[in-house]
């Protein structure tokens, strides 16, 4: 059975994945601990980490290029 309680971590989860600053989501959620914020109400996921890789993937990438470009 799904509590309500749920949709906290969901919240919380889905802030954290669009970026917002760990400050303002802790000031959100109502936690005197940034830990508690982090550790026990956002969740990592395998798609999100998969997501994550591929941007720093693809940043060394344009990155490799504009040096190429500066050089040659």
């Amino acid at each position: 059975m799904t509590r309500p309680h749920v949709f906290r971590h969901t919240f919380c989860t889905n802030m954290a994945n669009a970026g917002m600053d760990v400050k303002t989501l802790q000031y959100l959620m109502g936690h005197s601990d940034v830990g508690v914020t982090l550790n026990i109400y956002t969740h990592a996921s395998y798609d999100r980490a998969a997501e994550q890789m591929a941007k720093i993937v693809d940043f060394k990438q344009v990155d490799k290029q504009e040096q190429r470009r500066k050089s040659g």
